[in-house]
């Protein structure tokens, strides 16, 4: 199963390859993607992503996961999220909103087993 191609993103809003949603932040791995909710974990751009909102990423069996930041880089990454990516031995690309798409879809075109999560706002 490959990983969908992130068809466009603006400002808030993001489309996702062979689905119909328009997301404002989403998560997207092989096979799949859905709409990130930052409540269910109680994320916010400060501390920011937590290990919680990539478990479900992580549990897709992705070898990669790139980290949109936002389009003015608000959301932050702390180094606890980076350690428990690499813990499970996945690699961690984190990247401004617009760049890490641009870096998922290379990967992903490339045939590798990547996942996201990425913002479509600040």
């Amino acid at each position: 199963m490959s990983s969908p191609e992130i068809a466009s993103l603006s400002w808030g809003q993001m489309k996702v390859k062979g689905c119909s949603t328009t997301y404002k932040d989403c998560k997207v791995w092989p096979g799949g993607s859905r709409t990130w909710d930052w409540r269910e974990t109680g994320t916010n751009h400060s501390p920011g992503v937590q290990p919680a909102d990539l478990e479900e990423v992580v549990k897709k069996g992705v070898k990669t996961v790139v980290i949109g930041r936002g389009m003015s880089e608000a959301l932050q990454v702390p180094p606890s999220t980076v350690d428990y990516l690499k813990k499970n031995g996945i690699d961690v690309l984190v990247f401004q909103t617009e760049k890490a798409v641009e870096e998922y879809n290379a990967l992903a075109a490339q045939g590798v087993k990547v996942g996201g999560v990425f913002h479509s706002t600040c």
